[in-house]
C-alpha cells in the first residue's frame, strides 16, 4: 500500500521580492517586500524577521548604514520597513527570516535604488 506524503518545502524555495525597486531619496522612506513560497508563487504571512540591515554596498559603501525600523505588515505575506535613505543610489536590504514550519534561516538581499 503506498502513501502519498506531501512535498516538504525547504527554505530555497522562499524568497522575499521589493514590492518596488525604487525610491525618492529621503527621510522616512517606507520599502515593502513580500515573501513568497517559490513553488507556488504565493505569499507567506507569519515570518519572523529577526535581521535587519539597509546600506549602501552597492555603491562601495557598506559602511554607509542608516537605521530600519519594522512596521505593521499592510497584508498578509507582506513586510514593512522605515529607512532614511539619505543619499542617492544603490542601497542593499539585508533580511534574515524564519518561516513558520521550517527548518534553517532564510537570508536575502535586495537591491533598491534611491532617485533624487
Amino acid at each position: 500500500m503506498a502513501v502519498a506524503l506531501p512535498a516538504l518545502a525547504e527554505i530555497k524555495d522562499y524568497e522575499f521580492q521589493l514590492a518596488q525597486s525604487e525610491f525618492k531619496q529621503g527621510n522616512g522612506v517606507v520599502i515593502t517586500v513580500r515573501l513568497i513560497d517559490r513553488r507556488s508563487g504565493k505569499p507567506v504571512p507569519d515570518a519572523v524577521i529577526f535581521a535587519k540591515r539597509i546600506d549602501m554596498e552597492p555603491e562601495g559603501m557598506a559602511t554607509m548604514a542608516s537605521p530600519i525600523e519594522a512596521l505593521p505588515a499592510p497584508e498578509a505575506g507582506t513586510y514593512s520597513f522605515k529607512t532614511n535613505l539619505v543619499m542617492e543610489g544603490g542601497w542593499r536590504l539585508s533580511l534574515g527570516a524564519k518561516v513558520q514550519g521550517e527548518t534553517g534561516t532564510l537570508e536575502n538581499k535586495l537591491i533598491l535604488k534611491a532617485l533624487p
